[in-house]
């Protein structure tokens, strides 16, 4: 004899509440008591009760999934496309960014969507997702620094939550890290080591994090009387962190210590100097940026700036939820701090 699915009315008899109490917790409604939205999910833990999502839906007027979306700039052929996503899915960052967003849905019986943004026309696919109401709100990842999707999406009021601080200004909700405090963070370091002759390498510099971390490692070495510190440019990848290792290298050749802003990048340098001979860290210091998975692949393990990502993609669905809910009607801003996080690399 097959056993029957659990229904609401069982959930209600394991909790001690009515039937339109489970229903009003289960569809989300607010003005229920703390403790017994909390009796109830107990209780739906118990039975195994699995919501209706259909029916829920039809209560609620929401899909209870959200548009996780990597929005930059790309060219419209299939190579193109497939170039960008490959790119982002392969960027530790990324995983770490689902990890947090799941973290956060998944208690609460929501669900992310992937999505690229790459170009005009993907960009507006994404916009009518969200007019359908195929999904509730889109947390959008950029990586290009005039990307025109949040402000594209602010003035239709489509709910959205942006990870970093827009290029282009726009009256979004965004979570953002310190960067400038980080880049201190990492100068300091290098300096209590004893380096004296230190460059950096830096992402992107149309990027606004690029351009903070740059600002404030330059800002602290002025401080410690350093007026100069050599600079080159790279593009958060790991072969573009040895090229401008080896680029800093040919014009100074003495340098005793690097920050790299982003940790693939700094795996790279490590590579290179290990290439040329050098030894990290008794020759060239490297310090980081993330923590990410890159910082404990790299030889030896990287000295990093760690950056909450966790926490901060976690905090990014709350915000749009919030959103969604109506209970924050106005873009906010939440910016949270680095933490300097010491191994073997420096």
């Amino acid at each position: 004899m097959t056993r029957r699915a659990p229904r609401l009315e069982d959930v209600a008899r394991e909790a001690g509440v009515s039937r339109a109490t489970v229903s009003r917790v289960v569809n989300g409604i607010r003005n229920v008591d703390p403790a017994i939205q909390d009796a109830v999910r107990d209780a739906i833990a118990r039975t195994g009760y699995a919501p209706n999502g259909a029916a829920r839906a039809l209560v609620t007027r929401r899909a209870r999934t959200l548009a996780l979306v990597v929005s930059g700039a790309g060219d419209d052929s299939e190579d193109g496309q497939n170039l960008f996503a490959s790119q982002a899915l392969a960027d530790p960052f990324f995983g770490r960014v689902v990890s947090g967003v799941v973290g956060f849905l998944r208690p609460r019986s929501m669900y992310p969507v992937l999505m690229f943004a790459e170009t005009d026309a993907a960009r507006r696919d994404v916009a009518e997702y969200l007019r359908q109401g195929r999904a509730d709100g889109a947390l959008i990842f950029s990586t290009h620094a005039e990307d025109p999707l949040p402000a594209l999406l602010a003035a239709e009021r489509l709910p959205c939550v942006l990870f970093a601080r827009p290029g282009v200004p726009a009256p979004v909700t965004y979570v953002d890290l310190a960067h400038r405090d980080g880049a201190r963070m990492a100068a300091e370091h290098l300096l209590a080591r004893g380096c004296r002759r230190v460059a950096t390498i830096t992402g992107p510099l149309d990027l606004p994090a690029a351009q903070d971390r740059l600002a404030g490692f330059r800002e602290t070495m002025e401080r410690h009387g350093h007026p100069y510190v050599p600079v080159a440019e790279g593009g958060f990848t790991a072969d573009s962190g040895a090229a401008a290792l080896r680029r800093l290298l040919r014009e100074h050749p003495s340098i005793d210590g690097v920050f790299a802003a982003n940790d693939v990048m700094a795996r790279g340098v490590c590579e290179a100097l290990r290439e040329l001979g050098r030894r990290v860290p008794e020759d060239v210091a490297v310090v980081g940026f993330d923590d990410s998975s890159a910082a404990l692949a790299a030889e030896p393990p990287l000295t990093t700036v760690r950056q909450p990502m966790e926490e901060m993609a976690a905090r990014m669905a709350c915000l749009l939820q919030e959103e969604i809910e109506g209970t924050r009607t106005e873009p906010t801003a939440v910016i949270f701090d680095p933490e300097l996080v010491v191994r073997a690399s420096a």
